[in-house]
């Protein structure tokens, strides 16, 4: 979450006296609690409210199935296991189990095909309305208003099982769009802060997942994933950077595998060092369900130097104390859990990686929540939180039920027709050709020439054109009942509609095309009478796919063999009728071997949402010319692909490597492809300068024009390579720079201008431990895909210098005296008269770090770096001139420390929360 800054007035208590002779003045009103006192700050609310709790209160707070209500306090029950990948799709409606399914809620484009959009725009309106369909019906419009998503794990294996969860393969394009998607879901603006409308709350909260290379099934709960500093820092890791520092998610997930041989769920190096020290997180940590107990039963680890693996007691333990603030407790679980296992931990003083497991890990990690759910507006009056006030005038508060009951009314008109456009956007055109003709427009099969009247004769064939039941959405999809099917569009239903429209004489007819069950690992048998009657019609649209039978979580593919019986289908209908369009809807990419060569039109997209037909019709009839782009590299075939839980990304001698970036193998269709209705051309390529230093900013414009007869959206793309580089040096062959989706009527043209810090075009260097520029002649290179024959236009850029270290992260774990002795790692909660030391983290822009690390391994400041600390109630904690910190009354501060170092400043705050009023014997019933 972002660093709230405040004018804050303190909340004062009067003690009043009686002097004889003088009447009692009347009584005065009870002070309001600080925690329900909006002149505080969310975090100072929430240090308040967990002093109040019983030791085992707090540890029931960090559970996600869910927290109970502690009735004293006016604290709800409070389930964080909500899902919204592609719309919010489950809620945390039970006590405990896994999060309920819902029915009936809207099901947008999975995040691949929003991935091909290439567009932030379209994903940001998108995520503001699965967070407004989630105001509506979670409790009370008030709670669970924590969702697991999105996903943001890199497509870099097309087996992976859970590929259509993901946007790209590429780090720049997937932070890009999904922090549109944390930005829309969380109600922020499309710079990740909140605008003055939304009254300093947040819409949702949003959990980035899975931290981190999380990219295989058939291990993603036991495995290890391993690679050098290099990967893990410019390629699974980098896209949780980017969108921590453009979007300020409210909370990050981490996964089930070990790292390194770490299991992340206690990694104290992702987690602490990484994520909150390097990157500037400030949010919460969520295990996966149940990571945590996976560090024992499917782990089994036992941390270096320690005397045996970890039990019940010592995995919770070392998992807090690294940083994993909330244990959602059931998934693939035993009954042990925080909530029942925290007391008996601290209480056993199990020395972990940080420190002697203590109830200050406890309290910073309950303070976290809290902030959070204080930040929705949970315990302020209603009508001053407008997501609440909105949604309660779009819908009667109480009367949403998970149930056909409801009658699909959150499927509004509105988010109904942001479903179409996403997937209008999302579907890439990968052939159109028709042989035979020398003429270029007529050799373009699509869009399609509907005459407006008279006899045409259109066949849709295939299972996934007309399934059974409710259509493929992909994973993480809700319940559709009957009111819900009834407002999808299969692309049976939405071809026939448009072409029925545009020629009320016109004949559409479905054909099955395969047979032999309702999954695509079923569809075992081609059906003759389709091939045969396939022969007869003026086009033909094929619909082949796959589902969760092929590919799913916990599933990978072992082979990327379009399934079943459907690639002949295609074949022989192809060989029947050469008017044939295949349309794929897939998890990922497909074999197309099969059937590549013989397609004149084909086109793809992942899971398309409930409107996937509508959208489909719209660009097969021309009404939206396609504009999607592959968010990732098509390869040949399996056999260029190394073994799936083989996390390296650089070629190796087994290996011709992985993504755009790397791989040195011949692909069908390269990273970025798409094409169009119409042509663009790019022109009058400009750079700001010739020569930069590594502290400056590269600008580079060109010119787009649609020379069509069409309008239609071009993605220009910047990539950016290092020729003088050695082979030895292992560079990428290219990479993402910028992107920018340009929409252009015909004749129109428009500059399209990419900004690029030059210190974004640095390596990691293992050996400095830190981000370096290779000083070189750098290519620019401005094209419609990364392949060098869709490379339009190009130029070059000297680069000199290094990065000039300046602040650009600053953290704290604040102790007070005694602890270090006692290994306590950091604390909220201070005594009277005692000194604070912050144990302050710089990170600087190349990402190297000064200050406190981790126990043992703090570095000194870097000489001529300041640091200068404000308090904002000086009578409970004071800043003497020389800069320490002592606490000198009672009540709650916000500590701002500063740090300055060449001409550049960073800052974090934190609070103080002195003498606490004592808690409670017991918990009271909730």
């Amino acid at each position: 979450m972002r660093t709230w800054a405040y004018s804050l007035a303190a909340a004062t208590v009067v003690a009043s006296g009686m002097t004889a002779g003088v009447a009692p003045a009347a009584a005065l009103p009870a002070p309001t609690a600080i925690y329900l006192d909006r002149s505080y700050s969310p975090m100072e609310r929430a240090t308040d409210l967990v002093s109040r709790m019983t030791l085992a209160e707090k540890a029931t707070q960090m559970i996600s199935s869910r927290a109970p209500a502690i009735g004293r306090l006016g604290v709800a029950e409070w389930g964080w296991w909500n899902e919204s990948n592609h719309g919010v799709n489950a809620l945390q409606l039970e006590p405990s189990g896994n999060a309920t399914t819902l029915t009936n809620t809207t099901s947008y484009p999975s995040d691949l095909s929003m991935g091909s959009t290439w567009n932030r725009d379209l994903v940001y309106r998108e995520a503001g309305r699965i967070s407004d369909e989630a105001r509506d019906i979670v409790p009370g419009n008030t709670r669970n208003l924590d969702f697991y998503a999105p996903t943001v794990n890199l497509t870099r294996d097309p087996r992976w099982g859970r590929n259509d969860e993901s946007w790209s393969e590429d780090p720049t394009l997937t932070a890009d769009l999904a922090s549109q998607y944390v930005d829309g879901l969380q109600g922020q603006n499309q710079q990740g802060r909140l605008p003055a409308s939304a009254n300093g709350y947040y819409k949702a909260l949003a959990t980035l997942k899975h931290y981190a290379a999380n990219n295989s099934e058939v291990n993603r709960r036991t495995g290890t994933s391993d690679m050098d500093e290099r990967t893990l820092r410019e390629y699974y890791t980098a896209q949780f950077r980017d969108i921590i520092q453009q979007s300020n998610p409210a909370s990050i997930m981490s996964a089930y595998n070990r790292v390194n041989g770490v299991p992340a769920a206690a990694d104290v190096y992702l987690t602490d060092t990484l994520a909150r020290e390097t990157f500037g997180f400030k949010g919460y940590f969520t295990s996966d369900c149940d990571a945590i107990y996976e560090i024992q039963a499917g782990h089994h680890w036992q941390p270096p130097g320690y005397p045996h693996p970890l039990d019940q007691y010592e995995r919770h333990a070392w998992a807090n104390a690294a940083g994993e603030d909330l244990d959602c407790n059931t998934g693939y679980h035993d009954e042990w859990n925080y909530g029942n296992t925290v007391p008996e931990a601290i209480a056993r003083r199990i020395r972990t990686q940080t420190d002697v497991f203590n109830e200050g890990d406890v309290d910073t990690s309950v303070v976290r929540l809290f902030t959070a759910r204080i930040q929705t507006g949970e315990f302020d009056a209603q009508d001053r939180v407008p997501w609440v006030v909105q949604a309660r005038a779009r819908l009667a508060p109480g009367t949403w039920v998970s149930s056909e009951a409801n009658h699909a009314v959150t499927e509004t008109p509105d988010r109904l027709a942001q479903a179409r456009a996403s997937a209008d956007q999302a579907i890439v055109l990968l052939g159109n050709a028709r042989t035979g003709t020398p003429d270029k427009a007529a050799a373009r099969l699509l869009p399609l020439k509907v005459p407006a009247s008279g006899s045409y004769k259109v066949a849709v064939v295939g299972y996934f054109a007309n399934p059974a039941g409710q259509l493929t959405t992909g994973g993480y999809s809700s319940i559709q009942g009957p009111s819900g099917v009834a407002k999808e569009v299969s692309a049976y239903q939405g071809i026939k509609s448009a072409v029925q429209a545009a020629n009320p004489d016109a004949t559409v007819d479905w054909l099955p095309g395969v047979t032999g069950g309702t999954s695509a690992a079923r569809l075992t048998k081609v059906d003759a009478a389709s091939v045969t009657a396939a022969a007869g019609y003026d086009a033909v649209i094929v619909v082949a796919g796959t589902d969760q039978s092929v590919s799913s979580e916990d599933r990978d593919r072992t082979s990327l063999a379009l399934p079943g019986a459907q690639p002949e289908m295609i074949s022989q209908i192809e060989a029947v009728n050469p008017n044939t369009i295949v349309y794929l809807m897939t998890v990922g990419q497909v074999d197309l071997a099969p059937f590549q060569r013989t397609s004149p039109a084909l086109l793809w997209s992942s899971y398309n949402g409930q409107l996937q037909g509508a959208a489909l019709a719209d660009v097969l009839l021309g009404k939206v010319n396609p504009s999607g782009h592959l968010p990732f590299t098509w390869y040949h075939d399996e056999s260029q692909l190394p073994p799936i839980t083989d996390y390296t990304i650089r070629p190796t001698a087994t290996s011709p490597g992985r993504t755009y970036q790397y791989f040195t193998g011949k692909a069908d269709y390269p990273f970025g492809y798409g094409l169009s209705y119409t042509d663009f051309r790019y022109s009058a390529i400009t750079i700001n300068r010739r020569s930069l230093t590594a502290n400056q900013t590269l600008t580079v414009r060109v010119r787009v024009t649609n020379k069509g007869r069409v309008a239609g959206a071009e993605v220009p793309q910047l990539y950016v390579a290092t020729p003088f580089e050695p082979a030895s040096a292992q560079r990428p062959i290219k990479r993402l720079e910028g992107f920018s989706k340009v929409h252009l009527n015909p004749g129109e043209s428009r500059t399209v201008t990419f900004t690029v810090p030059v210190s974004k075009l640095a390596f990691f260097d293992e050996q400095a431990n830190r981000y370096v520029v290779d000083p070189g002649r750098y290519e620019l290179q401005v094209g419609s895909s990364s392949a060098d024959s869709d490379i339009r236009l190009t130029a070059s850029v000297n680069v000199s210098g290094t990065i000039r270290q300046r602040p650009a992260v600053v953290d704290a774990k604040p102790i007070q005296a005694g602890d270090r002795a006692n290994q306590v790692q950091q604390r909220v909660f201070f005594d009277l008269g005692t000194s604070i030391d912050p144990q302050l983290t710089v990170s600087m822009t190349d990402e190297s770090r000064y200050g406190y690390i981790t126990p043992g391994r703090s570095t000194p400041l870097p000489a001529g770096l300041t640091v200068a600390y404000r308090s904002d109630r000086p009578g409970v904690v004071r800043v003497s001139g020389n800069g320490t910190l002592a606490t000198v009354g009672r009540g709650v501060a916000t500590i701002t420390a500063t740090v300055r170092y060449h001409g550049a400043r960073a800052s974090t705050s934190f609070v103080v929360n002195v003498a606490p009023q004592a808690t409670p014997a017991a918990a009271a019933g909730g």
